[in-house]
């Protein structure tokens, strides 16, 4: 086997050179790397970890042991003490809220920039950097002096999140069994809610014990092996997409061809090395490898627009999304205002922990179901469609029941079931994303949808949920109010099933060999 980083020389024997040769060996057929460690089943599981430290963080910030509260009193002179951020840095409901929001601020711009660049370079290799950014925000976080700060360190904690996101879905569902994709899935999601349900559970003991910054701090030590992971794997490759090392293969003859000191013969099709490499040639070469990572992150950039483009004209990926931003605007405020809205209604002593019980609980199962439940009926575009429009309806109709009872029993056991059939969209909503579009732009499709389910779901539904409760001052009247827009995401979930669909995920098959060959020729051809 020969690799680009060797340098050819000259054979020792009548034995030919096995060497890269333009006019005689296909770029594809050298041999570049070793095939993958990493298993499928290995993959689902890493990934599903990280998830899971990924929305641990934000059920976290959200839990009174890590929330906390501001200092009040009572008409009778008692007074509570000031507790977790809110109390530290004397936070109004609003600041508070713009604090669950702040990291969003940082997704939305880094989704859509880790998703073009995964055609240029290794998307494991993204995903380490992302990691890596949110250990060191996660980190800051603990550490944090001002508010400013804190909210600075959130948005930074967003870029981390970024890479992965827009990653780790399309690599589960090339790797998932043909008629497991939903239920893989449908694993991966359900460690959105297991993950908040964990934070509270985890932010609540922590924050109470040994106080708000310690939670931070356990995050990123949690964390930071993922991180080192993600630089020393040896990735599965994207459906869709060149392979990474031969694009490196490419960039590596880019530089040779004009630089290497080569001596061409085309006596037998081989390659006789120049006795030496000059100095000032080597300085060509550095600048050449610069000039190649430079060209390959713009044509990322210069193809964002048409992906774009293409996107937004795929009815289907819109209805979707549209859907799904109505549905998280409620997830969202739920899962940071549901243990505060829980302990003023019923006077629950230990909110975080029966918001986490009951969310964990719910979020397996009900996510579990949907994935399961969408591969039985056979996993269709329609057929999602309908069990996001059913199961979101029933829950709707629940949780908005729950609600309105008084006793804390009753509101548990119905909320309970509601949350269930709320969380059974995961699998289906996802599953729509990734086979709406063609392959290539599965990881745009996961960053768009996750860009717009953020800044119009949940980053605006925590803060404009802190201004009604100031302004009304009824936890219930509010979590009723807010609970009533599930309404109208099974709406428009239930147009979805009459839009005329097709399943694009085998649409593709060629773009990595094609892109492959076209940067071969444009070698060959300069």
């Amino acid at each position: 086997m020969v690799t680009i980083e060797e340098d050819c020389l000259p054979p020792a024997t009548e034995t030919p050179l096995s060497c890269y040769s333009p006019s005689s060996t296909p770029l594809a057929s050298i041999e570049i790397v070793e095939s993958s460690f990493l298993s499928p089943v290995w993959l689902l599981v890493i990934f599903c970890t990280i998830n899971l430290l990924n929305y641990m963080d934000r059920g976290a910030i959200a839990s009174n042991g890590v929330n906390g509260s501001t200092r009040s009193c009572n008409d009778k002179g008692k007074c509570t003490l000031a507790t977790g951020i809110q109390g530290h840095f004397n936070l109004s409901n609003f600041e508070d809220g713009v604090l669950s929001s702040s990291f969003m601020f940082g997704l939305l711009i880094a989704s859509p920039i880790f998703a073009s660049l995964a055609k240029s370079f290794n998307p494991f290799r993204l995903i380490g950097v992302g990691l890596t950014v949110w250990t060191v925000a996660v980190l800051g976080c603990g550490s944090s002096f001002a508010f400013w700060f804190i909210v600075l360190c959130r948005m930074f904690v967003g870029v981390g999140e970024a890479s992965f996101i827009s990653l780790a879905a399309p690599f589960i569902d090339d790797n998932a069994p043909q008629k497991q994709k939903a239920a893989w899935l449908g694993l991966f999601y359900m460690c959105i809610p297991s993950g908040v349900a964990l934070g509270y559970v985890y932010g609540g003991y922590v924050g109470k014990h040994f106080g708000w910054r310690y939670a931070f701090w356990g995050e990123a030590v949690l964390m930071a092996p993922f991180s080192v992971l993600g630089f020393v794997m040896k990735p599965l490759q994207l459906k869709g997409f060149p392979s990474t090392d031969s694009i490196k293969t490419v960039r590596s003859i880019e530089v040779m061809t004009p630089s290497a000191g080569l001596e061409t013969l085309t006596n037998n099709n081989r390659l006789q090395v120049g006795n030496e490499i000059e100095h000032d040639q080597f300085k060509v070469s550095i600048e050449t490898s610069k000039l190649s990572y430079a060209n390959a992150v713009l044509k990322s950039f210069t193809g964002f627009a048409k992906d774009m483009k293409v996107l937004y004209k795929e009815k289907v990926f819109v209805v979707n999304v549209l859907g799904y931003v109505s549905y998280n605007f409620v997830i969202g405020a739920y899962s940071y205002w549901g243990p505060k809205a829980g302990y003023n209604i019923y006077k629950m002593r230990n909110a975080d922990m029966i918001f986490g019980a009951v969310t964990i609980i719910c979020g397996i199962v009900g996510t579990l179901s949907g994935g399961f439940v969408l591969d039985r009926v056979t996993a269709t575009i329609p057929n999602a469609f309908k069990l996001l429009s059913g199961a979101t309806f029933l829950g709707a109709v629940l949780c908005f029941t729950a609600f309105t009872l008084k006793s804390l029993y009753g509101f548990i056991a119905i909320f309970a079931l509601g949350e269930l059939l709320v969380f059974a969209t995961q699998a289906p909503v996802n599953y729509v994303c990734l086979h709406c579009v063609k392959s290539s732009l599965r990881p745009l499709s996961m960053a768009i949808s996750t860009v717009a389910i953020h800044i119009f779901g949940d980053v605006p539904s925590s803060p404009i949920v802190g201004i009604v409760q100031d302004h009304i001052n009824s936890w219930r009247k509010t979590a009723l109010m807010l609970t009533s827009i599930l309404f109208l995401a099974s709406a428009i979930w239930f147009i979805g099933i009459f839009i005329n669909s097709v399943d694009r995920f085998n649409n593709q098959e060629e773009t990595g060999s094609e892109s492959l060959r076209t940067q071969e020729q444009s070698i060959v051809n300069p």
